[in-house]
């Protein structure tokens, strides 16, 4: 069922990206989208949008199918590997809806013929957004304020929070898994905040920090009387969060014994606290998070299958730090202001070296770590700006050696080289063809790199099981 537009009274203010080579209709779509109160950004070709996509991310693409070079059906197909969530609507002149249909159907939200009706496009739009990134409850679809303690610009975050935000207005359980300190917690609350279920309680619980022992009384509540100490009636946090959402952080850390009883609980809605005969029925949406790998325990028998598919129906792979290093400087800004009034501080910033080496270090405790590195130096300093040397003595590892262009380049052709090869089994014209190169410049490629295609045959493959001895060489 295609879902109703938005209200016309609640100004939409999503971001849009639009794509024509028709200056007159880019300027006249953008004129019309931007009067509607939308954020317009106009480009000309499918590259320079890919581009743009790079730099910001918007809620909806608005493109032209024909257009010079890579046409807007390749620009689709692009983007929906790079932006799976990202709603792509098409303009086609009557020569090329078949090809619109058949887009379509692979997962355009809907295409438009020109001359366009102007009414219908910001009801499609509308609806592509609600669609696509629902608002919160309550809110507008550009409220950006259930994501407000997510201090973020990478793109692969906000790739991130656009499938957040999608997945909150749903009751599916979610699982979030990513490395400690990723910020796993601060991403369930904000799903949270963005559910209509964020007027009610938001509970978390880390699973691996409660003894066994105490770990069901806790879940599910005790009747007293139940044991020794229980002098009260007590309600677990599966009735504190009734109506609401519970975070079981680190759920790979639950014993085998209370994987069991949750998974009941799963099943019927509804909990039994210690020492009762009664059940108490819950509405409860569970996110669960781990930075375990819960395939493997699978394998091993350390996590159940039926609850591991009863808390993955969507899967959410938090990044760590290291991969967006453009939030390094934003994140340690922000810390920075918030510790200075707790310390009775007037911190300016950081000397350009110190967000240098911050933003280079390694962090291999992610965003909780660099918020601890913040405080420390922040504790320390005796000036306003915060020197190089308070950085590095907070640090006390490494920092990560940043490549240059021509580096990254070579590395990369050589990985690219040596996994076509693999593939191939070493044939030459098959890795060629593959790499849509002749089979001269596919040799000079691989007298370029040190590769020689005979070490990837089967054949050649040694006892120990090296194949290339080549490829090794350092």
């Amino acid at each position: 069922m295609t879902p109703p537009p938005a209200s016309a009274k609640d100004p939409p203010g999503a971001r849009l990206l639009v794509v024509d080579d028709d200056a007159d209709m880019l300027r006249l779509l953008s004129m019309r989208l931007t009067g509607a109160g939308y954020q317009v950004t106009a480009v000309t070709s499918a590259e320079s949008a890919l581009t743009q996509l790079e730099i910001e991310h918007p809620q909806l693409v608005l493109s032209d199918v024909r257009l010079p070079g890579r046409d807007g059906l390749q620009l689709f197909d692009e983007i929906r590997k790079r932006h799976p969530t990202l709603p792509v609507i098409l303009l086609t002149a009557h020569g090329t809806i078949p090809d619109a249909v058949e887009a379509t159907a692979r997962g355009v939200f809907t295409y438009l013929t020109k001359p366009y009706d102007a009414r219908e496009l910001l009801d499609k739009i509308a609806q592509a957004l609600a669609l696509g990134a629902p608002a919160p409850s309550g809110g507008k679809v550009g409220d950006e304020s259930w994501r407000s303690e997510i201090v973020s610009r990478s793109n692969r975050m906000a790739e991130l929070l656009a499938e957040a935000r999608m997945v909150a207005k749903s009751d599916a359980s979610v699982l979030l898994r990513g490395d400690s300190g990723a910020g796993k917690e601060l991403l369930a609350r904000a799903i949270h905040r963005a559910s209509a279920r964020a007027d009610k309680p938001f509970v978390a619980v880390n699973c691996g920090a409660i003894p066994e022992a105490l770990l069901e009384s806790e879940l599910f509540g005790h009747m007293k009387g139940a044991f020794t100490d229980a002098v009260a009636n007590h309600k677990g946090l599966f009735q504190q969060a009734d109506g609401g959402t519970l975070l079981l952080d680190e759920i790979g850390d639950m014993p085998p014994a209370l994987q069991v009883k949750l998974l009941r609980v799963l099943q019927e809605h509804a909990v039994r606290p210690v020492g009762s005969t009664q059940s108490i029925e819950v509405d409860v949406r569970i996110i669960s998070a781990t930075h375990r790998d819960l395939d493997a325990a699978m394998e091993a028998g350390q996590f159940r299958e039926d609850l591991y598919y009863r808390l993955n129906v969507v899967t959410l792979q938090l990044p760590p730090l290291s991969a967006r290093r453009e939030d390094i400087p934003l994140l340690a800004n922000h810390f920075l202001n918030r510790l200075s009034s707790k310390y009775g501080k007037r911190l300016s910033g950081f000397a350009p070296e110190a967000l240098k080496a911050l933003t280079m270090a390694s962090w291999p405790g992610n965003v909780r770590q660099l918020f601890n590195v913040v405080e420390q130096v922040c504790a320390l300093s005796s000036s306003p700006l915060i020197p190089l040397a308070l950085v590095q003595r907070a640090l006390r590892s490494p920092s990560v050696e940043v490549q240059t262009y021509a580096e990254a380049k070579q590395r990369f052709e050589r990985e690219y080289l040596v996994g076509l090869l693999k593939l191939t089994d070493g044939n030459v014209a098959d890795a060629a063809r593959l790499a849509d190169r002749n089979r001269t410049e596919f040799y000079r490629l691989l007298q370029k790199n040190g590769l020689t295609a005979g070490h990837f045959k089967s054949d050649a493959v040694s006892p120990g099981g090296d194949a290339v001895a080549e490829e090794r060489r350092p």
